[in-house]
Formats: structure tokens, C-alpha cells, sequence
């Protein structure tokens, strides 16, 4: 589970919703099967993780528009909008939800249904954060790619340092909505201990926080920020 989507299991419910539902049902449902695609930031932070998802799904067969539609829906960064958005995408019936951008996208699918399959893509824990009962065995109606970028931060500040040895005050920008927001403070944190660092850690969680954050990271006259990792401030880059 943690290295890569079960596609067969994918392509399978793609293929039984177009076919093995009761005629009854059926008459009520689409003629293709309908794959929702719930993001976290905006349609163009995302054109080529979608173009590569259409091709995907071509690669196996199917083709948007001919055989299998789409709905897409984006938050536009704004976290609080996903649990709205994944309850329309389990209204309009989807035979699955691709849950993408990081934690809080799945987060809000496994709220919404409990019975749509679910695939996501994050860089957290799934476990930890109680997307799935374990790696080997994730049991449920979810499953998908687990990249552990959250556990890079102690990596990320080692090189800061590396780089640039004579900084000792690094700040560290967060979003408070993204679900392991204060555990990659916590461990950047005890990462600085050893290094002699100090850590300052400011929060934004939508762009009108920016101009906060950066102030107060001037008055602490940090000499290097660290990111954390957030597809919001990736679209914000």
C-alpha cells in the first residue's frame, strides 16, 4: 500500500460501477463511471498532476469523456471548504474519489462516506493519522501512496545547516489546517537541539496571513526559513 496504488482494485470498481449495479439502480446512474477528483489548491497548481492522472487512466483504458467522466473540485487552498466539497462528490454517487495534494484532501473523503473507495496521495503517515488501520493491511474503503515526506523536516533542517553553518535562528512557516502541522514542528524542533539551533515557528493558513508571518519572523531576525511541507504554500510558492 505505502509504495504504490492498487490500480487492479482501482480499475475494478471503475469497471463494476459501469456494469454490476441492479437494473433499478441503474436506471438511475450515468452511463460511464464517474471519478471524483477532490484537490487542495487550484486547478493550475495541479495541471500536471492532472494532465498525468488523464493519462493514466487512458494508459488503462479509459478516456475522459468517452468511457469515464470526471468531477473535479478544488478548495482553492482554502482546508475549511474540503468537508463541503467531498459531500458533494459523494451526492453526485462517484464510483471513487481520488483524494490528492497531501492530508487533508483524504482526511475530508473518509469523513464524508465510509463505502466510495477512496485513493489518496500524501507525504504523512497514514496510520498515524488514522486514514488507514495499517500499511500491509489498510483495510476499509481507502488505500494509496504514502511518500513520508513529513518525516523529511529533521533532513531539511540538517541541510539548512549544512549550508549554512553560521545561521542559528531558522524560522519555519506552517498551515495550522494541514493535519501534521505541529508534528513537523515538534520534530524540527528536536532536530535544532543537537545543532545548537533555535526554532521559531509562525502559522498562515490562507495568504492574508503572510504578511503577519513574514513580520514576525523580520522581528526575530531569522537567518533561514524552512517550509513546511503543504501543497497551499507549494501553490504559493
Amino acid at each position: 500500500m505505502a509504495s504504490h496504488i492498487e490500480r487492479r482494485k482501482f480499475l475494478a470498481t471503475l469497471g463494476g460501477a459501469a456494469v454490476a449495479c441492479p437494473l433499478a439502480a441503474c436506471a438511475q446512474q450515468p452511463t460511464m463511471p464517474v471519478v471524483g477528483f477532490l484537490g487542495t489548491t487550484t486547478p493550475d497548481d495541479f495541471a500536471d498532476r492532472t494532465a498525468a492522472f488523464r493519462e493514466g487512466l487512458k494508459e488503462s483504458g479509459y478516456v475522459e469523456g468517452q468511457n469515464v467522466l470526471i468531477e473535479y473540485r478544488w478548495p482553492e487552498g482554502n482546508y475549511d471548504r474540503l468537508a463541503t466539497l467531498a459531500a458533494d462528490l459523494v451526492r453526485r454517487q462517484v464510483a471513487v474519489i481520488a483524494a490528492v495534494g497531501g492530508e487533508p484532501s483524504p482526511l475530508a473523503a473518509k469523513a464524508a462516506t465510509a463505502t466510495i473507495p477512496i485513493v489518496f496521495s500524501i507525504g504523512g503517515d497514514p496510520v498515524r493519522l488514522g486514514l488507514v488501520a495499517s500499511l500491509n493491511r489498510p483495510g476499509g474503503n481507502i488505500t494509496g501512496v504514502n511518500f513520508f515526506q513529513s518525516e523529511l523536516g529533521a533532513k531539511r533542517l540538517g541541510l539548512l545547516h549544512d549550508l549554512l553553518p553560521k545561521a542559528s535562528v531558522i524560522g519555519i512557516l506552517v498551515n495550522p489546517t494541514f493535519a501534521d502541522a505541529e508534528t513537523h514542528v515538534r520534530d524540527v524542533k528536536e532536530a535544532a537541539l543537537p545543532l545548537g539551533l533555535q526554532i521559531y515557528a509562525v502559522r498562515a493558513r490562507t495568504t492574508d496571513d503572510f504578511d503577519t508571518a513574514f513580520a514576525a519572523l523580520a522581528q526575530q531576525k531569522i537567518d533561514a526559513l524552512l517550509l513546511a511541507n503543504d501543497a497551499f504554500f507549494l501553490g504559493e510558492r
